[in-house]
């Protein structure tokens, strides 16, 4: 497979002001004018190219960062959101009908696995869930009725890595789509590349990169995406997710500087990694050779941006975590809050904060330790300061 370099693919974009600005201009209006009664119809039944009818459908600024998010991930076409959740109900309402079935991950971020296993039963749509690394148990699971193949590439918060070739293999075999959430490896894996159908983004984490916004991303063909946004069935046009302007102008500036922010997220994360194995604490990198999907993470990833960002440790107990969480924020090492992807460390103990809405008896089923401590290592320029701090309060 010919490399792909998602940094370069965003950097030879064209994209101007409207007078000649470097920066592309922000477009505020929620409607926009026609010149005839004829073209607005025709815009209204999708038969126009280059016109913009309402923002709730697209926006100009909207559709720079689309265009950039998917010469990042080489799709066709890119749609984005108000949310990370409003880029993952919206897709996969898309695709999903009363009767129809799921294969979904069970390690997925809480929020995600809450819509699939009580809210999307009430219009009986049914979800198996699996555990990612287990293609048998994927084979297995699929249906006359399955729909979509539901993955993170990194899981949240355990940090397995999923086999995008081969499940991307299942799902063709079966009909249905493979949806894949990179939200936690933007750049180090390009899923779309590697078969997947659609891709799922919260821009909110490393995307952004600043904590400032919420926001998400949904990365496809062209025939999806519009789909997606039909005035008549389309989700995202008629349950109305649809991002600000403003802040799509700012994400939009921010990810012209990602690939400089996953270099030195990876190498912070690398660092710290092989020092707490070192000093025998239990830990989850993919970066690790003793990773059990180190090997696979290596074939799929662009080497050059590093095996991510997210680290995970095991303290046992959550009373442990949470006297070494509120000890590291003490001592200045980042701050004791959900998310991840900012310039400063985020830690926090996952079973009692984003996997939350997952019950206890599944968290034991999926792994987690009611000791977990997830970290989403920061920008640190001196990150062996940063380890001795964190050392001295293990």
């Amino acid at each position: 497979m010919k490399k792909f370099d998602p940094a370069t693919a965003i950097g030879s974009l064209k994209q101007f002001g409207e007078f000649g600005g470097v920066n592309p201009s922000i477009t505020d209006s929620s409607t926009f004018t026609f010149l005839g009664a004829g073209k607005m119809l025709d815009t209204f039944h999708g038969k126009t190219d280059g016109c913009f009818l309402y923002s709730r459908h697209w926006n100009p600024t909207n559709k720079y960062l689309a265009d950039a998010l998917a010469a990042m991930e080489g799709s066709e076409s890119a749609w984005v959101t108000a949310s990370g959740m409003g880029a993952i109900t919206s897709a996969i309402l898309q695709l999903c009908n009363t009767g129809d079935h799921i294969v979904s991950s069970i390690t997925t971020y809480g929020g995600t696995y809450a819509f699939l296993k009580f809210w999307l039963s009430k219009f009986k749509i049914d979800v198996t869930f699996v555990t990612p690394t287990n293609l048998d148990e994927i084979k297995n699971a699929i249906q006359t009725n399955t729909k979509i193949i539901y993955t993170e590439t990194i899981s949240n918060p355990l940090l397995q890595i999923s086999n995008i070739p081969e499940m991307s293999k299942i799902a063709k075999k079966a009909g249905a789509k493979l949806m894949v959430d990179n939200t936690f490896s933007p750049m180090i894996i390009s899923p779309i590349k590697l078969g997947a159908d659609i891709v799922i983004y919260s821009m909110t984490k490393f995307i952004n990169g600043k904590n400032d916004c919420v926001a998400g991303a949904i990365c496809a063909d062209n025939d999806y995406i519009n789909s997606l946004i039909d005035l008549n069935s389309g989700t995202a046009m008629l349950l109305g997710p649809v991002l600000d302007p403003m802040r799509s102008s700012s994400i939009l500036k921010n990810l012209h500087t990602l690939h400089i922010r996953m270099k030195q997220h990876s190498k912070n994360a690398m660092f710290l990694a092989q020092k707490f194995e070192k000093d025998n604490v239990k830990i989850i990198y993919p970066g690790l050779p003793s990773h059990k999907g180190y090997k696979l993470m290596k074939e799929m990833m662009n080497k050059e941006f590093g095996y991510g960002g997210m680290i995970t440790i095991d303290l046992k107990t959550s009373e442990r975590a949470i006297i070494f969480m509120e000890k590291m924020q003490s001592k200045g090492i980042g701050y004791l809050a959900v998310s991840l992807g900012y310039f400063k460390t985020l830690f926090s103990n996952s079973g009692n904060s984003t996997s939350s809405e997952i019950p206890e008896e599944v968290q034991k089923e999926m792994g987690i330790s009611p000791g977990l401590v997830r970290f989403s290592v920061g920008l640190d320029n001196d990150i062996e300061r940063t380890y001795k701090i964190i050392n001295s309060v293990l």
